[in-house]
């Protein structure tokens, strides 16, 4: 197998209309990429050298600064919302920093020239993922929570995105369950936890109560057949799933 490429991901939630459960953004992959074709993902990538500069000068306090601002930055690449960004940034600057990364200016030069800081500890450590199925690329991704700005609109980069959208965790596993979208393994269980909490205060805490430790799913045999697994102590309501339906996901 591959050597797991380090990677970040970040779960925005805002509150929902008319007090619901909290609402989500999610992404839908591209059907031509290498990694998780047509998936619904939350927004992330890999972690790049650039990043590892950045936190050097943006949150050198953090030994896992450079996956906060991977998450931070490939938020903004892939959906248009700038979080976690000292002052808030309005839509106008939120667009000036996506056009400027995919032009592959330095991510932390263009936050000079805009006079926007980064506040990384608005992120929060939810999990860590790193499965070791056969796929052509692995991962071991840092998974954070983070408040959504107010009113920021999100779209598409029609690159590695094709669609963005929020819904609520529950509404999302409900697309999944019906077949009108996929999701791999992590993605599903992710958004289990998630349909638990209220709020962002509720997830916040959550995490607090479980360490984040490595996750790499396991084949276990059980009765009834082949089961894909993970921890039972990590946080997770759904800690076992049939091999076949996990793989087909």
């Amino acid at each position: 197998m591959p050597e797991p490429i380090p990677a970040a991901t970040l779960i925005l939630m805002r509150p929902a209309p008319r007090d619901g459960a909290p609402e989500l953004l999610m992404v839908e992959r591209a059907k031509t990429m290498a990694f998780a074709a047509g998936a619904l993902v939350f927004p992330g990538g890999r972690i790049d050298p650039e990043d590892e500069v950045a936190a050097a000068l943006l949150a050198p306090q953090l030994s896992d600064g450079a996956a906060r601002i991977a998450a931070i930055r490939e938020t903004i690449e892939e959906t248009g919302i700038a979080p976690a960004l000292l002052p808030p940034a309005d839509e106008e600057r939120a667009q000036a920093l996506r056009r400027g990364l995919a032009a592959g200016e330095p991510f932390h030069r263009l936050l000079e020239a805009l006079g926007v800081g980064i506040d990384p500890t608005a992120l929060t450590p939810f999990a860590r993922w790193c499965p070791n199925f056969r796929e052509t690329r692995r991962f071991d991704t840092l998974f954070y929570l983070a408040e959504a700005p107010d009113d920021a609109p999100a779209s598409a980069d029609r690159g590695e995105a094709v669609r963005t959208f929020w819904a609520s965790a529950e509404a999302t596993l409900a697309e999944l369950a019906a077949g009108r979208a996929h999701a791999i393994f992590p993605t599903r269980r992710n958004l289990e936890r998630l349909a638990r909490f209220a709020s962002l205060e509720e997830a916040r805490a959550d995490a607090a109560r479980h360490a984040v430790r490595k996750i790499t799913p396991w084949v276990e045999e059980r009765t009834g057949g082949r089961f894909l697994c993970i921890p039972e102590d990590a946080g997770y309501p759904v800690t076992a799933e049939p091999l076949e339906t996990a793989r087909r996901s």
